[in-house]
């Protein structure tokens, strides 16, 4: 499946966890649901997939974490909140440059349409 596709139908999961949910729930509840939402759709999904630093060949392992990682391609960032300020941007992005990945997703449930809450975010490395 392109990138494209699997962000769509990313997205498409995602909507329907909202739509079933709505806003006003915490982000993990929401990484749960959309979890298996996707692996009901036959994704591979890795929650929490913890994102090292490497630092002059060192592997740190600062704590960092990716919500959710899609067919090994996609990490999707989940958020629950007002409104997403651009540092939320720059996590998702860090995550793809130390995860060697491509694509993005931001993705706030805490929006009344949950299309209002979507980015794709891309790393030109």
């Amino acid at each position: 499946m392109e990138s494209n596709e699997l962000t769509h139908a990313i997205i498409g999961a995602a909507i329907e966890v909202h739509k079933r949910l709505g806003p006003g729930l915490l982000e993990s509840a929401y990484r749960a649901c959309l979890a298996y939402e996707l692996r009901k759709r036959g994704f591979d999904v890795v929650e929490e997939q913890p994102v090292p630093v490497v630092y002059d060949d060192v592997k740190l392992n600062c704590g960092f974490r990716a919500d959710l990682i899609v067919n090994k391609t996609i990490v999707v960032e989940l958020k629950a909140k007002t409104a997403i300020h651009p540092v939320d941007k720059a996590q998702v992005l860090s995550h793809l440059r130390l995860l060697k990945l491509r694509f993005g997703l931001l993705i706030n449930f805490h929006e009344e349409k949950l299309v209002d809450g979507v980015s794709r975010i891309a790393n030109g490395y």
